[in-house]
């Protein structure tokens, strides 16, 4: 077996177009959905994610700005900011870039974005909301997750899901969406993490693998049954000489033996990484909505 290859990239150009569509209706209206970015440092991989996105809405006519803060600038004062942007009408949606200094509270800081402009549905409201069913902003990459496994027909509904990794970003918000009593969900879930005894017993349970856990292959080909569908969420660096840049990215699962036993996989790069910033770039489409009252 061969696993097919779920194209993040032309998933992602899929669901772009749609949202092109969306914003056709809106700048008939005089709206432009915009994005405020903050980034706290000048950290180079950062900037590049935010470059990214840049170009996502740009694409797309959402309007994107990136407020670049002092690496020093103390708590309160990064609170303020946020204050603004919240009592800001020209701004739909307010993300926070991490990872933030160790000064900060990174509690305090997502709690502090109103729950109306909080499109990385990283404020506790949004999440509580996300737990319960009820209608708000869902953190980008679980929400692109989902969306690589239904566009790519491998529906979640009665499946066995195994999570390998319990963060606020990605485990947990995956879960409670996938346990929803909803289309796209009605699965069995299993979370995972450092302190699962027998993680390969549990792994290969799954009918859905995802993997979030930031270590490079760190699901092998004894850790997965046949015909697995895996989604890798991980974005890791190696060494690599023959490479200009003279590094690659790898995920967290041993691509080239897994996909011999898994029925779908996602690659690295290209798989779950476009979507998650197309999922972004959704929600502040639907912010601008919302605030224009036609959701």
């Amino acid at each position: 077996m061969v696993a097919k290859i779920i194209d993040g990239k032309s998933l992602a150009a899929e669901i772009r177009r749609e949202l092109r569509a969306e914003m056709a209706k809106l700048e008939k209206r005089g709206i432009i959905p915009a994005l405020a970015a903050l980034l706290v440092g000048e950290d180079s991989a950062s900037l590049a994610y935010l470059r990214g996105i840049g170009r996502g809405c740009g694409e797309v006519g959402i309007y994107m700005e990136t407020i670049k803060l002092p690496r020093e600038i103390k708590e309160a004062e990064l609170l303020l900011e946020i204050e603004k942007l919240n009592s800001n009408s020209s701004f739909h949606g307010i993300m926070i870039q991490f990872p933030l200094p160790q000064h900060l509270n990174v509690d305090k800081v997502v709690s502090a974005i109103s729950p109306q402009k909080d499109v990385d549905g990283a404020n506790p409201i949004s999440l509580g909301r996300l737990l319960m069913g009820e209608e708000t902003f869902i953190p980008s990459t679980p929400a692109g997750i989902q969306q690589l496994l239904v566009r790519s027909g491998y529906e979640p509904s009665g499946k066995h899901v195994v999570i390998c990794g319990r963060s606020n970003i990605v485990g947990k918000p995956l879960m409670g969406i996938l346990i929803q009593k909803q289309v796209g969900a009605n699965a069995t879930v299993t979370i995972c993490h450092t302190e699962t005894r027998d993680l390969p017993s549990i792994t290969r349970q799954a009918d859905i693998l995802v993997v979030a856990v930031g270590r490079p292959k760190a699901i092998t080909r004894e850790m997965v049954k046949e015909g697995v569908v895996v989604i890798d969420v991980g974005m890791n660096t190696v060494e690599d000489p023959s490479s200009p840049r003279k590094f690659r990215f790898i995920g967290d699962v041993d691509f080239d033996a897994v996909s011999q036993k898994a029925v779908a996989i996602t690659p690295v790069p290209g798989g779950v990484g476009p979507m998650t910033v197309t999922m972004l770039m959704a929600n502040t489409i639907k912010a601008a909505e919302m605030t224009a009252g036609s959701r």
